[in-house]
């Protein structure tokens, strides 16, 4: 079990490189988190709703993703309300009071019953663990940290991010929080994220390991895998992929919504030749982009309101005058609509709002959730794979141009020549409509072509996993791990 110091140490990188190297090394591994708070989701083949770093790990596992790998799924939708999905579906709105004291016990048959399927059927099990374990206000109901570690037996490898400063008082502070038993489950320490000569850091990998009585099993260099996050404070990482500069040739402006979801939808964006992305909260930093997206958001309604009180919404309605093109993604869509009604009070007080209206359609929201993967065919003649989620439906008052004709018929979207709404999250990791998309600017702007050759998205996660895998067998002592697990080492 990978537990950290805090939150965004690279636990969940860690285990997606450990489920690629068991995987490599000829092994049936499968992830688990009992409980993931996250902004983004990943959809299961039978569309079933977990968080997207278990989906990633099964990817790297090289095997489907089920509901068992993350039976609960907390999605923040503000004001200290989260939904709460349950094996994949959706179970209940709750605050925090509400689910720690009522929810989390009655629900641990539920966690027991999903890691008894997975210990039958594979051979590891790579469990994520929260946050930290050592939340003293916290721990008599977290059922993501030690208690897992309890249930399953399982070795607890401790990670700190060294990169964020005071690496040791972190791990020392983390193991005094411990009880005896928590403190006995950890049998090693990896310090991420390092930067610089390693020489420099061993008096202090030495001090540390003869204070704790616990090896260090790896010191882990910094890397910019591209492996995709799964909450917001990774999002603020985004705006370090590239910085905020007038060379780039096309601007992209994203619109930073309160309650942002799904945000790896951006991710290929930052890989784009020539094209500059950034994130804007503001009217001010608006400014005159080639490109505007709407991203997906936890709570349309409430979301779309902040456009209007930020002067956004007045800005992006100045900028369509222009040769800007808008981009709307499930609620960023449902905002390029003419109407969003909320007469059940779904996401917010209820109500009917009038939205951007730069799309002929009118919204509304209904307490059944969409969750299915889908493949079809763009009007660009592009295939076209992703996920749906979302409460709303959306249908046009007049004919339009769907964005995409699904294999089974049904379409979704609308496409104009300079906006496209859809309900697709990741059309941009369809990476020949994405380089179709922005070559399309390309030529507007008298820019140079880029070429049409370009690896899958596909392609590149595998690249990403086996670099990964490579990356950290070399600075991880995978001998002490195997001996952790009483397996044989066949690398």
């Amino acid at each position: 079990m990978i537990q950290g110091t805090a939150s965004d140490v690279g636990k969940s990188v860690l285990c997606t490189a450990l489920c690629r190297i068991f995987a490599n090394d000829g092994y049936q591994v499968a992830p688990f988190k009992s409980q993931n708070m996250a902004l983004n989701s990943y959809i299961t083949q039978d569309g079933g709703e977990i968080g997207r770093a278990q989906g990633v790990q099964a990817e790297a596992a090289k095997i489907e993703a089920t509901t068992d790998m993350n039976p609960i799924l907390l999605k923040p939708k503000g004001e200290m309300v989260s939904e709460v999905i349950l094996h994949g579906k959706h179970y209940a709105n709750m605050d925090a009071m509400s689910y720690r004291e009522n929810f989390v016990e009655t629900v641990m048959p539920e966690v027991r019953a999903s890691l008894k399927r997975l210990a039958q059927q594979y051979d590891v099990l790579v469990l994520e663990g929260a946050g930290s374990p050592a939340e003293i206000n916290l721990k008599n109901r977290d059922i993501a940290n030690m208690r897992m570690a309890h249930e399953t037996d399982a070795a607890v490898i401790l990670v700190a991010d060294i990169e964020r400063g005071g690496v040791f008082a972190s791990l020392i502070g983390t193991l005094m929080l411990l009880d005896d038993a928590e403190r006995a489950r950890v049998k090693g320490i990896i310090i991420n994220k390092f930067r610089g000569m390693k020489e420099l850091l061993d008096s202090g990998i030495e001090w540390l390991e003869n204070y704790t009585n616990i090896p260090v099993l790896g010191v882990i260099p910094y890397i910019d895998v591209q492996i995709e996050a799964e909450d917001s404070m990774a999002l603020s990482s985004l705006r370090l992929k590239k910085p905020l500069a007038s060379e780039f040739d096309i601007d992209v402006a994203v619109i930073r919504l309160p309650h942002i979801s799904n945000f790896t939808d951006l991710d290929p964006l930052f890989e784009e030749p020539g094209v500059g992305v950034r994130f804007v909260s503001s009217i001010r930093e608006l400014k005159k982009p080639d490109v505007i997206i709407i991203p997906g958001t936890k709570n349309t309604v409430e979301d779309f309101l902040w456009l209007q009180e930020t002067g956004i919404m007045q800005g992006i309605l100045q900028l369509q005058h222009t040769e800007v093109q808008i981009v709307g993604i499930c609620g960023g869509y449902q905002m390029l609509g003419e109407t969003l009604r909320d007469e059940q009070a779904i996401e917010g007080k209820g109500g009917t709002y009038l939205a951007l209206g730069l799309l002929p359609i009118e919204t509304t929201f209904i307490q059944e959730k969409q969750t299915v993967q889908v493949t079809g065919i763009s009007c660009t003649g592009h295939e076209i794979s992703g996920y749906e989620i979302h409460l709303g439906r959306s249908e046009a008052r007049v004919p339009v141009q769907p964005f995409i004709e699904f294999a089974d018929g049904r379409t979704d979207g609308v496409y104009t020549e300079k906006i496209i709404g859809t309900y697709v999250h990741g059309i941009f990791q369809n990476r020949a409509f994405t380089r179709h998309y922005f070559n399309k600017i390309r030529d507007n702007k008298g820019l140079p072509i880029v070429s049409t050759e370009i690896l899958s998205d596909f392609e590149r996660r595998e690249q990403a996993y086996e670099m990964l895998d490579q990356h950290v067998r070399t600075h991880l002592n995978m001998t002490k791990i195997y001996e952790l697990l009483a397996l044989e080492r066949t690398s």
